[in-house]
């Protein structure tokens, strides 16, 4: 039986899954975010490692050291490069961070917060949600 919700990159190799609703879904306009997703923002939510199902395909991670100075690892198809997910998450053990973009149905989540709000750009408009200049508490 699948879970609930799915997830794929552009090509389709990679593909996950997982269950539970996310209660931390955030659009982060902080300069890792936006370099890496090569927008101004990125939109992402956090579930538990013991949620994730990875399905088919072998991401490729990236790892990295975020502007806090904590190990990450950013997960991509090493076929399309749709960056998929976060793992290995220092600041955040046991819990995995995907990108919305990769899920089937995106409608499904909607961000709760905006983070990083210092370096939004002008043009960017902030949604009806909390607003935090930097990482939320």
């Amino acid at each position: 039986m699948s879970k609930k919700y799915t997830a794929q990159c552009a090509c389709g190799a990679v593909k996950f899954e997982f269950d539970k609703d996310p209660e931390f879904v955030a659009n982060c306009h902080c300069l890792d975010c936006k370099r890496a997703s090569g927008g101004e923002m990125a939109t992402f939510f956090a579930i538990a490692e013991d949620d994730f199902t990875l399905l088919s395909g072998s991401p490729k991670a990236f790892p990295y050291v975020a502007n806090s100075g904590k190990k990450l690892e950013r997960n991509f198809c090493p076929d399309c490069g749709s960056r998929l997910y976060t793992s290995e998450l220092e600041s955040f053990p046991g819990l995995v961070f995907v990108q919305l973009g990769s899920l089937d149905h995106p409608e499904l989540i909607a961000p709760r917060l905006e983070m990083f709000t210092v370096r939004r750009l002008k043009w960017n408009r902030p949604l009806d949600l909390p607003q935090f200049e930097g990482m939320p508490h």
